[in-house]
């Protein structure tokens, strides 16, 4: 257990934690849920090395130098919330410099993963760093161990990976709406070329659907379709707002809207 990657620490935490809260919500196996609490505190916490950086190991053995496309001890990041700006922002910051020492480049599905790391920092322009390093041409007889796409646009990975293309999908989503720290975040990590846009039916944690636009940086039209008739808690600029609603109603801001104003149809 000394050796212990991280990452699989992580993940039994979160689905721990997954489980506690399942029985909550269907009201059974509670004596299990009790187990699992007290098990929680005993399982290896996550650690800031000597570098600053996130421990990969439960010994803090990280080399600086080494440059690899595996970033697993990140998992926490994302895809999971074991890792958060809310909930731990000293271990984000560690996180952070973890994958600052392993660099930007990679495989397709190394430079997908790392797009959405930099979405969850809420660095948008590294993110799109990377989305460019992920569109690089490559010619199928001079692929190397360096991401890019083929002129298809499929994964250059040899051969090809669909990890890359979805994951990089992924985490430009990530860049403009996170839902997994209770909240749904609005342009959390817009990077700054991309400073017009829309994207449209963006499902969200909580039961919600998402459309979007922005222009100049700023979001001037939001609709909020509500599935499951759940809180909905929005962020957006540093300031929050919630809100009941209705199984299947929709809720409006429109650029004449100063936010988090909200009219509901």
């Amino acid at each position: 257990m000394k050796l212990m990657e991280k990452s699989l620490i992580q993940i039994i935490r979160s689905l721990f934690r997954a489980c506690i809260e399942t029985t909550e919500i269907i009201g059974e196996d509670n004596d299990f849920a009790e187990i699992l609490k007290e098990t929680i505190p005993r399982i290896a916490p996550n650690q800031v090395g000597r570098y600053g950086q996130l421990q990969e190991w439960l010994e803090d053995k990280d080399d600086p130098e080494v440059k690899h496309r595996h970033v697993s001890h990140l998992w926490g990041v994302h895809p999971g919330d074991d890792i958060t700006w809310e909930k731990s922002p000293e271990l984000m910051k560690a996180a952070r410099q973890s994958l600052l020492f392993r660099g930007d480049d990679g495989t397709g599905w190394s430079l997908a993963w790392k797009i959405s790391f930099w979405a969850r920092f809420l660095d948008g322009d590294h993110a799109y760093e990377l989305i460019k390093l992920l569109f690089r041409i490559k010619e199928e007889a001079n692929v190397n161990w360096g991401g890019g796409s083929y002129i298809n646009l499929f994964d250059a990975h040899p051969p090809f990976q669909i990890d890359g293309n979805f994951g990089a999908a992924a985490g430009i989503v990530e860049l403009l709406i996170q839902s997994h720290q209770g909240f749904i975040d609005l342009l959390p990590a817009l990077p700054s070329a991309l400073t017009d846009g829309f994207i449209k039916g963006v499902c969200t944690r909580g039961g919600f659907e998402i459309d979007m636009e922005w222009k100049d940086g700023d979001i001037v039209h939001l609709r909020v379709l509500s599935k499951e008739g759940q809180l909905c808690k929005l962020r957006y600029n540093n300031k929050t707002v919630e809100f009941e609603t209705e199984e299947g109603k929709e809720y409006y801001m429109g650029r004449n809207f100063t936010f988090p104003r909200f009219s509901n149809l």
